[in-house]
């Protein structure tokens, strides 16, 4: 309840925001109209205007299941030895730099440094509210075209790292069963039992209208008994179709995982000859590669999410975000 609170709060927040904000361009554009010369702030008003529409279309692109969780990153790299390792611990630092720039927390939890520079694998965590969301964006296989650093005649080499993202998934399932979601029939117990069982509707029959699951209970000579035991039954079904579900989503996980092979970059960032960052499927291109590899990823992202999204690609997707 207290995070719902926090969530509906914030909400208020930015509505009462974007109204101010939008209220002082009116104002500027009065004043200009009365001859003031206000063209500079009103430059900048509507900078801001547009950069806090561009964040909230953000949040909106974000309505996956779990998109709102924390997240788990791993980073390997890929075949090439140091080269490939240095490649996979800038990444890291990437991500690491990103998440600080969002205001998120961040742990590594497990890292395995190479023998000579980078990292053969990195596991961490960054916490905060749609941390899985927009890091789901980085899912794949990274590409660098670089002059190598370790190679004596400094030529140019390709590197790969994969990156991985699970969502953070709470340890304890809590099955909440309401009023509203169960239908309860009774009806007269058949079979051997006792003469007041079989003359009186004490059996019980209960469906969860969400899920279908059906439970029933006539042993008892009370239909309180058999309510309580029927509602116990259900409780446990219900937990074991969650852990179906949950166990359903980490196949779903490491089916994709399966997929990302060094044959299918997302992403390429080229320092050498020329500087260039291009994301193979949304097709945006950014020219800025240090602002990028120092955490400048929030771009690269939301053309990633408005593509979830709509399917268009960079560029195609403005009249298409959600209203």
């Amino acid at each position: 309840m207290l995070q719902d609170r926090k969530r509906l709060e914030e909400a208020i927040q930015e509505d009462a925001r974007i109204i101010g904000l939008g209220s002082d361009i009116d104002t500027l554009f009065e004043l200009s109209g009365e001859g003031e010369n206000v063209a500079t702030e009103l430059e900048a008003e509507v900078g801001r205007f547009a950069e806090y529409l561009e964040k909230l279309e953000t949040s909106m692109l974000l309505d996956g299941e779990n998109d709102a969780r924390g997240a788990l990153v791993n980073i390997h790299p890929g075949a090439g030895g140091t080269e490939s390792q240095d490649w996979a611990e800038m990444l890291l630092r990437m991500y690491l730099r990103w998440a600080e720039r969002s205001g998120f927390q961040t742990a590594v939890t497990d890292r395995l440094d190479g023998e000579a520079a980078g990292i053969k694998s990195v596991t961490f965590e960054v916490n905060g509210e749609n941390a899985y969301g927009q890091l789901l964006s980085e899912v794949g296989v990274h590409r660098l075209v670089r002059i190598s650093p370790f190679d004596a005649n400094a030529r140019r080499h390709t590197s790969f790292a994969s990156v991985f993202i699970y969502p953070q998934i709470e340890e304890d399932i809590k099955i909440e069963i309401r009023p509203e979601d169960l239908r309860v029939d009774t009806f007269r117990a058949s079979g051997a039992g006792g003469q007041h069982v079989n003359r009186t509707d004490s059996a019980i029959r209960m469906t969860h209208l969400e899920t279908g699951i059906v439970v029933q209970c006539q042993n008892e000579r009370s239909q309180h008994k058999n309510r309580a035991s029927a509602l116990k039954q259900l409780r446990a079904r219900l937990w074991e179709h969650e852990m179906e579900k949950r166990r359903a989503e980490e196949r779903d996980l490491e089916d994709s995982k399966a997929d990302i092979n060094f044959g299918s970059q997302i992403r390429s960032y080229v320092l050498a000859p020329y500087r260039l960052i291009k994301d193979h499927r949304t097709r945006l291109s950014i020219g800025d590669v240090d602002r990028v590899l120092d955490g400048g990823l929030d771009d690269l992202m939301r053309a990633w999410l408005v593509f979830r999204r709509t399917g268009k690609i960079a560029g195609d997707a403005r009249d298409e975000l959600p209203e």
